[in-house]
């Protein structure tokens, strides 16, 4: 391909030159290096969905690191796939202890799971010790005047 004809493809169909918004190369389809990726301050918000079923693909301890959450939602429930995945809910554990302060977190599983029941069963004295409080699948859940069940909470 000629330099003219990526440029009148990605104009065309501006669409494939983005890889989870960033702008990318059509012919390597990798991210542009040169763009610097800028490291904020973290976000703190009082609830948080972890991305993607709470798969590994997408979700490491730097997200735990960056986006602080008073709740956290699990809801994979898809063993074949790795959802949720144990990788995921360890880094959980490794991003709240770099946090430098102690904020109680609550997760909320929405499926009651075997990787979840054992990496509970497995991790609780650091969940204790990094003040993570987990609920079971029947727990209920407040927030301001309003209660319902945590398995209710999917998006």
């Amino acid at each position: 391909h000629t330099e003219d004809e990526l440029s009148r493809s990605s104009h065309s169909n501006p669409g494939k030159s983005l890889v989870n918004g960033i702008k990318t190369n059509p012919a390597s389809n990798s991210p542009k290096s040169s763009l610097p990726v800028v490291m904020g301050p973290p976000v703190y918000v009082d609830l948080a969905y972890i991305p993607n079923h709470c798969s590994g693909k997408n979700t490491d301890p730097e997200f735990f690191k960056r986006v602080r959450a008073s709740y956290y939602v699990v809801s994979g429930n898809d063993a074949a796939n790795g959802e949720p995945s144990r990788a995921v809910l360890d880094a959980l554990l490794e991003g709240k202890s770099q946090w430098g302060e102690n904020l109680q977190v609550t997760l909320i599983p929405t499926h009651d799971t075997e990787v979840t029941r054992e990496w509970y069963q497995q991790t609780h004295e650091k969940q204790q010790e990094l003040n993570i409080m987990v609920l079971a699948s029947s727990s209920t859940v407040v927030m301001q005047d309003e209660s319902f069940p945590a398995c209710k909470i999917e998006f």
